[in-house]
Parts: structure tokens; sequence; C-alpha cells
């Protein structure tokens, strides 16, 4: 892993910054809203100020719309360093099927499923290697301080939620990367058998690429039961999650420690967490898979000069 971090911050570290500042400013935002629900509910009633509540409204739509202009940004930025990154693996590992100083060439079908598909893969990664987990983890971190620091109770049940998450992925995500290595390898051999089958041996080549195809599906069906049954376990977490609050803030109000705005603000608290979560988990997976491809890339060959 170190090894892809650092060949990513090579070639694109000084693209990385700009991200970076991107991702901060984006996860301090990401608590502005809660505040401005709070606020809006609570304020609602027979003592309602018109004037402050228009105030309110403007200043949630402005939040809004500005966080929402460095998402943009953020997400067109890194997609670009994405696609910039993919162009480069590709010149790279083709010019080294010419390149007489590479001692151990791979053959064209090798070649064309790396060209075409793993350098897809690891190059898009390139662009969210450091910007991708920065937002997330501070999103996480922005919204469940506000929820604690207004109702502690509440804060740190949104802890408790998250932590089981990220024991179901660690346990499946490894038997998940042997999956993803080996449908890889098959591929691979699979193009390699295509492109030197000869006339002569049709037949027997034939055969044997089928039974790849057989092997790749099987390989497939193993890694779609594992995604899935952790897609289960977080649904079934999240509403876990759900039902915690309602209870706990229910308890909070009937012994007049919180509030309807509090209860509310967590509620949206648990959805603002719950989409970082999750895509701080799938960056997680994307990570792991992205990782055992890159090492087959590299393999033989060197990327960097």
């Amino acid at each position: 892993m170190l090894n892809l971090y650092k060949r990513i911050w090579q070639h694109t570290g000084r693209s990385q910054v700009l991200l970076i500042v991107l991702s901060l400013i984006v996860a301090g935002l990401a608590a502005a809203p809660l505040r401005f629900q709070k606020d809006i509910i609570n304020s609602l009633g027979p003592d309602l100020v018109l004037e402050s509540l228009i105030t309110m409204c403007v200043g949630y739509l402005g939040v809004i719309f500005a966080s929402n202009v460095f998402k943009f940004l953020l997400n067109y930025r890194s997609s670009l360093l994405g696609e910039r990154t993919i162009r480069f693996i590709r010149k790279r590992i083709y010019s080294q099927r010419f390149d007489p100083d590479v001692s151990q060439q791979r053959d064209m079908g090798t070649l064309t499923t790396i060209i075409a598909a793993e350098a897809e893969e690891v190059g898009r990664f390139a662009g969210v290697a450091i910007a991708n987990p920065l937002l997330q983890i501070g999103t996480l971190i922005s919204v469940i301080s506000y929820i604690a620091s207004t109702q502690p109770y509440l804060g740190g049940f949104l802890v408790l939620i998250v932590v089981p998450q990220a024991v179901v992925v660690l346990l499946l995500q490894a038997r998940v990367n042997r999956r993803v290595r080996a449908r890889t390898l098959i591929l691979r051999e699979a193009t390699s058998a295509i492109s030197v089958e000869q006339i002569d041996q049709m037949k027997g080549a034939q055969q044997g690429i089928l039974d790849d195809f057989d092997e790749i599906f099987t390989t497939r069906r193993g890694i779609f039961r594992l995604k899935l049954s952790m897609k289960f376990a977080m649904n079934l977490l999240n509403g876990i999650g759900l039902i915690g609050i309602l209870m706990i803030g229910g308890l909070l109000m009937m012994n007049g420690r919180s509030d309807v705005g509090t209860v509310v603000a967590s509620i949206a608290a648990l959805e603002r967490i719950s989409d970082p979560w999750r895509q701080l988990l799938n960056f997680y997976k994307e990570l792991s898979s992205v990782r055992v491809k890159f090492d087959l890339i590299v393999g033989t060959a060197r990327m960097s000069s």
C-alpha cells in the first residue's frame, strides 16, 4: 500500500494539494446544515419571528450552495486527475513493449488486458486516493463533533453505530481481495491464450479459454456474495441506528435533557454520516482491489523511471 501511495504522490503530488484543500473545505461545511435545521425547527411555534426565520433559511440555502460548488470543483478535478493518470499508465506500459532495456516483456494478450481494463481502475483511483478518505473522515468528524457538542449521548451513539460496520468490512474484504487477484490472473491467462492461438492448436486453446471463462464466472459469484453480505450488514446497522436515536432522543426529551430540534438534527446527522461512512468503506474496498491490480501491473516491469 505504501508503494502504491508513493507512486501516486510522485506523479500527482502537486495536483493532490488542491484536492486536499477542497476536501477540507467541503468537510468543514458538512455540519453547518445541521445547525440550521436544529435552529429552524426549534424556532417554529407561536413566538416565531418571520425575519429570523427568513434569515436562517437564507443562511441555510447559502451553505448548501457553497458546499455543492466546492463539491463540484472537487469531483471535477479528481476525475480529471484520474483520467490523466490513466493516460500516463497506458502510455508507459505500451512504450515498454518496445523498450529493449525491459528484460521481461509481456505478451500482447496480457498487455491488452492491462491497457484496456486494469490501467483504468488504477488510474481512476489516483484521482481520489487522498482527497476521498480525507473528505469522508473530515465529514464524519465534523458531523459527529457537532452532535456530541449538542447532546453527548446521541453523539456517542453515532460513534457506536459506525464501529461494527468497520469490523464487518475488515473481516470480509480480505476474502474479496483474494478473489479479485484470482479473477485478474485468470482473465490475463485467457486473453494471452487468445492472442497466441495457433490454427493447429485451435480446438485445444478454445476449450482452455472457455474453461477460464467458467472459472471467472465462479470467482465473480463469490465476490458478489461477499459484497452483498457487507451491504446487508450496513443497511441493518443503519436501521438499528435510526431506531436507537429515536429511543434515546425520546428518553432525553422526556427528562427535559433534549429538544425536538436536536433529535431531528441527530436523525439527519445519521443520514449525513451514513453516506461518507459508506463512501469511506467503499474507498477501502477499492483501495484493496486497486492495490492488487497495481502489484500485478508493476509485476515484472517498472512504471516509473
